[in-house]
């Protein structure tokens, strides 16, 4: 059973910075990709940034120049460090990762972690 377990949400100013952590359970490179998505209150889940296996990253255009995905294998972490927040960053962020197993796709999440961006 894969667990994924998010950590350093909070309430921050405008223009100001926060780092997300998600600690897996198991050893990173299981995975295909990690990502993290947001959802705000009657809002679809989108998805912010993701990292392959592989290292190659991607994300959302809102979100392009100010956030950055990176990762600790050694500590089996994925972080997201949050810059030059804005109010509309202002959302429950989710860790997600994902794998392969005998040809079966398999999607984990982790419980969430709130981000208030105050103006």
């Amino acid at each position: 059973q894969v667990q994924l377990a998010e950590s350093g949400g909070g309430l921050v100013q405008a223009g100001g910075s926060l780092r997300l952590s998600c600690a897996a359970s198991t050893t990173i490179f299981r995975f295909n990709v990690m990502g993290w998505y947001r959802q705000a209150p009657g809002k679809e889940r989108e998805l912010v940034a993701r990292i392959t296996s592989g290292g190659s990253t991607n994300y959302a255009d809102s979100v392009k120049g100010r956030f950055t995905i990176s990762r600790d294998s050694a500590k089996n972490t994925v972080y997201l460090q949050m810059n030059s927040l804005k109010a509309e960053d202002t959302s429950v962020y989710y860790c997600n990762a994902e794998d392969v197993e005998r040809g079966i796709l398999r999607r984990y999440w982790g419980q969430g972690t709130q981000v208030t961006v105050s103006s």
